[in-house]
């Protein structure tokens, strides 16, 4: 009986202790899950099971570590806000796999991402017929973002570009729609911008754009 009362007792603790780490830990869903959130998911969910089936271990032998894992993910998280060539490295990027109605073939192959992903990822989205896709970004969670082509061109929403993230440029963008860095400059001026370090997005597309500037500390 009392065998039975410490494995009931170390799971309710347990649960509680996980439950605690992933709401410190953050909101994400599950599809937006980066490989480090998915490693310290796994590796925290399976130290609460030997923690439970091994009821003659000391308890803070799996407390201890589940906590450790937990504040290297925040401390890695915290950096990765802030430096988006870390954010780049652990989460990757997100790639144009149809551009404009025609697909690019050559960003397919270097996302290992075959026709048969493609179709199954469209159907997903109750679309049959690859022609009727304008956009298709496959994002760094491996999720397909999909913009439909309009029949009426004029309410057609297209696709927005980043232009400007954390106050740096992104030149790939800029070539995309065939601009260059001045274009950029003399747009912002021309919305009262002179300074784009002071701009955390900037997002162009269908001749319009949107800019957010960095909060003031």
């Amino acid at each position: 009986m009392e065998l039975y009362f410490s494995i009931i007792m170390r799971t309710i603790f347990l649960y509680l202790i996980v439950v605690f780490i992933f709401r410190v830990m953050g909101k994400r869903e599950i599809g937006e899950l980066s490989i480090l959130d998915l490693i310290v998911f796994f590796m925290i969910a399976e130290m609460a099971v030997v923690a439970i089936e091994d009821h003659n271990d000391p308890l803070i032998h799996s407390v201890i570590p589940m906590i450790l894992l937990s504040i290297i993910q925040i401390i890695l998280s915290f950096i990765s806000l802030k430096s988006r060539k870390f954010r780049q490295f652990i989460d990757g990027r997100a790639t144009i796999i149809i551009n404009r109605g025609k697909i690019d073939e050559h960003a397919m192959r270097k996302e290992r991402y075959n026709f048969d992903d493609l179709i199954t990822q469209l159907r997903d989205k109750n679309i049959n017929n690859i022609h009727d896709v304008e956009f298709a970004i496959l994002e760094a969670s491996g999720r397909l973002s999909v913009i439909e082509k309009e029949k009426n061109k004029e309410n057609q929403p297209g696709l927005q570009f980043p232009l400007i993230i954390d106050g740096e440029v992104q030149t790939e963008n800029l070539q995309k729609i065939e601009k260059t860095g001045e274009w950029l400059r003399k747009e912002l001026k021309n919305h009262g911008i002179n300074d784009i370090t002071s701009i955390s997005l900037c997002t162009f597309g269908k001749d319009e754009f949107f800019i957010d500037k960095k909060d003031e500390d």
